[in-house]
């Protein structure tokens, strides 16, 4: 029998029911596959003296996915620690673990659409009635898709209100914000006493990317949540009082969630247990293509593994289904 399509869930909702949604890779890739995944990033990628090197680590793993590296050099380095390698060669790992980092961004700066008219309107009138049905946004995405489209104020049929916390470029943690950028954002940047985001700047005509580009330039990077495990991710949320608070609105949720893109990976735990923190009682997952490979049999079996199915019911959807980009 098939996977029920996202319309099946939405419609089986109870009236008065109003979900929330998690994004994560699957959305953006759904809408270039080939701009936001980790092959295209590792081509493009330039890491410094230390391309070769790291470029060899990426062969020997047969793999084109940073955080993997990430988690294969932090564990390199504790093994070295102990058994006392050279502290030399351990510093030279750990700096490699930076160098991934700030490559990752860079080259995510460099790689991504420049301009909110790269999608054209056809999609945006796609994609904002998919995002507007939701009361809560949260993604674990980087790109600036999610943000041009709740952005879009001229499709917006409803007159639904989206919030992101920013009160022009600054963050003031209102009471009202709805959309929430979980592992921060290229659009988002510490300036030491702020959060403060990027914005369109209509009167020069600078995009939020050539910002970005800029901010780099000078040794100022975005906010982003780029470490390999779940501990590591979590200790860089608590240390920030965006990250966090965003972090803690996700246990604040209730009533259903949908989980749109995501492969239910172990590396994003401290998401899944913040899940089963929360007052959310079903959470209805998307599944790409075929449901018997076996990278979806493993998506599925993480589910009910890391979503706690005593208090919280799992259904699975067709993730093609979900009319997002046409």
């Amino acid at each position: 029998m098939p996977l029920e399509t996202f319309d099946d869930k939405i419609n089986a909702l109870g009236q008065g029911e109003k979900p929330s949604v998690l994004l994560a890779n699957g959305f953006s890739q759904a809408w270039d596959h080939n701009i936001f995944n980790y092959q295209n990033l590792l081509q493009q990628a330039n890491f410094g003296v230390r391309d070769a090197t790291i470029r060899d680590i990426f062969n020997n793993f047969n793999t084109f996915d940073f955080e993997k590296v990430m988690r294969a050099l932090e564990a390199t380095e504790i093994v070295c620690d102990s058994y006392a390698v050279d502290q030399v060669k351990i510093d030279e790992i750990k700096n490699d673990q930076e160098q991934l980092k700030s490559s990752l961004i860079q080259v995510i700066s460099q790689t991504h659409p420049l301009r909110s008219s790269n999608i054209t309107t056809q999609q945006y009138e796609s994609a904002k009635p998919f995002i507007i049905q939701f009361e809560n946004i949260f993604t674990l995405n980087y790109d600036l898709l999610l943000y041009w489209i709740v952005n879009k104020f001229d499709i917006d049929p409803q007159g639904y209100h989206t919030d992101d916390g920013f009160r022009h470029t600054t963050w003031e943690n209102a009471e009202d914000q709805n959309v929430y950028f979980l592992h921060g954002g290229l659009h988002i940047y510490d300036d030491d006493t702020l959060i403060k985001k990027h914005a369109f700047r209509g009167d020069a005509d600078i995009s939020i990317v050539d910002q970005v580009r800029n901010n780099l330039n000078q040794g100022k990077f975005p906010l982003f949540v780029s470490e390999p495990t779940c501990e590591k991710k979590l200790a860089r949320i608590e240390h920030n009082p965006y990250l966090s608070s965003c972090f803690r609105a996700l246990k604040k949720l209730s009533g259903p969630l949908f989980i749109h893109g995501h492969s239910m990976a172990d590396n994003d735990q401290h998401i899944f247990n913040q899940i089963n923190k929360s007052g959310v009682d079903k959470v209805f997952i998307s599944i790409f293509g075929d449901e018997h490979t076996e990278q979806n049999r493993e998506t599925m079996a993480n589910a009910r593994r890391f979503i706690d199915t005593r208090q919280i019911n799992i259904e699975f959807y067709d993730a093609a289904s979900a009319p997002i980009w046409p």
